[in-house]
Formats: structure tokens, sequence, C-alpha cells
């Protein structure tokens, strides 16, 4: 699938990342992501800079990545030796930390930098599909413990002058995530659950006669969607599309609807 790279703003895009360091291995319930992660980057153009925002990092305060030359963090447990031993040695970017921190606190959202934290799974592996050859440099911005999702499109609104300076803003999170579903047993019919969750999303994300306020007071009350608490016992994994959200007053695009380990997910483009 193609898309319009013609506008002069930075793309943004809200993805799921899959499951821990799956993706990078070839696991069949995968595969569409995977697919879908290469396929994309073209359509991206070449951004000067990266932004994650990862549903695997909380703290109480915006906290930014600070370091010319972050670690790993190998956030997930039970795999294979080779999944410590994956490398992706992208450069951080201070300048780009110090912006962000900037932007944040002229819109009253109390910040941090963090020279010593380095980057999760949620951007690695991502960004190893999508960027191989881990030469962008890449700053990750966490979640905030509130798990607030009011505050956190005023955090998308506040950095949305990222956008005129060709950053890439990655959401990294799911858009289903109730792990005991995914380890269920299942007879291989659709989740009709995780069905109406995800048209509920998509409709309130890329409907085009929606207005921005509707589209974010949707956000804001996502509880009210049909099997919410279902689909996300904790919201830290649908968080990053706030974040994304807010950074857009338009309507996004469906970049990918697909099965991710048997549930079906979703990745939306600005």
């Amino acid at each position: 699938m193609k898309f319009d790279t013609a506008s002069q703003l930075g793309h943004i895009l809200f993805i799921p990342h899959g499951g821990g360091p799956l993706p990078l291995f070839g696991d069949p319930g995968h595969r569409h992501l995977f697919g879908f992660l290469q396929e994309i980057t073209p359509s991206l153009g070449q951004p000067s800079a990266i932004l994650v925002i990862s549903a695997h990092w909380e703290e109480a305060l915006a906290t930014v990545t600070h370091g010319e030359h972050p670690s790993l963090i190998y956030d997930y447990y039970g795999f294979p030796e080779a999944a410590y031993q994956i490398r992706y040695p992208a450069p951080g970017s201070p300048a780009l930390a110090d912006k962000i921190f900037q932007l944040l606190n002229l819109n009253g959202i109390e910040a941090r930098l963090d020279s010593e934290r380095g980057f999760d799974h949620g951007l690695f592996v991502p960004l190893k599909i999508m960027y191989p050859e881990a030469d962008i440099p890449c700053v990750q911005l966490s979640l905030l413990r509130s798990l607030d999702p009011a505050v956190h499109l005023h955090i998308g609104k506040a950095l949305s002058p990222l956008r005129r300076e060709n950053v890439l803003v990655l959401g990294s999170g799911f858009s289903f995530h109730n792990l005991e579903a995914f380890f269920a047993p299942t007879s291989g019919a659709p989740d009709l659950k995780n069905e109406a969750f995800e048209e509920w999303l998509i409709d309130s994300c890329t409907n085009p006669n929606l207005s921005a306020e509707e589209r974010e007071t949707r956000l804001v009350r996502w509880r009210e969607a049909p099997f919410a608490s279902y689909c996300h016992p904790r919201e830290e994994h649908l968080l990053p599309l706030h974040v994304c959200l807010g950074l857009s007053d338009a309507p996004a695009r469906l970049a990918f609807s697909g099965d991710v380990s048997g549930k079906r997910a979703s990745a939306f483009l600005w």
C-alpha cells in the first residue's frame, strides 16, 4: 500500500509493535505486521529524526531520552538468547530532546531529560524492520504514570511544531492489548469483541465527518467504546495513539488493519 508523501509536514504513525522481539524472528503471527512495517517505510520519506512514544516507558513526569548513544533495554523475558543480542545502534539526538523539553514546558507540561535511559523494544523492534541501517537519530518520550488520556492528547498538541521539522513521530503500542486473550484457546473464529472495538477505533480516528474536537472527545472517553476494557484492561498500549492524534487536527488514514498474533490490530497514519 502506497501513501501520498507530497505534504511538507512530517509524518505521524501509530503502530502495533507486536509481542516482544517476535516480529524480528519470523514468527508466523507477526507476518502481516512485519510486511506492513517494511512496505510503509518508503512512503514516509527520509526523516531527519524519529521521536518514539513507547507503551513500555512510564514516568511521573514526561521524560525524554537525552543521551548521544543510548543503549538498548531488553524489556521482555522468556525468549531465546538471540533476543538479548539484538543490536540497533541508532544515535540519540540531545538537540531534539532539548526542543521537545522546551515545547512541553511552554505548554504547561512538566518534563525532564534523562541522559542515562536507553531505548526499549517499543523503539528498536519496529525500527529495526523499518530503518535497519540505524542511521537516523532517535529520541524516546515516556508516557505519564497517570495514564490520563486528556493529558496525553495535550502532549501531542504541544509537540505539533515538530511536524514542520521533518521529524517522524512514531506511537508504538497496540490497538488491542489483552494478554490473556492473546494466549487463550481459540476456535479460529473472529473475536467479536476485538472486532467491535477496532471498528470503533478506526471510525474515531479516520472518519472525515468528525471534527477534531469530536475525535478527541471520543479518545478521551475511550472507555465508553464497545468492549474497551476487554481490549485494554490497562491502557498503556493505547495511549501512544492519543499523543499521535493530538499532533494533528486532521483525520488519520488507516495504514494497516490485519491479524497480529490471532487478533485484529490497526495502524494509523497522519
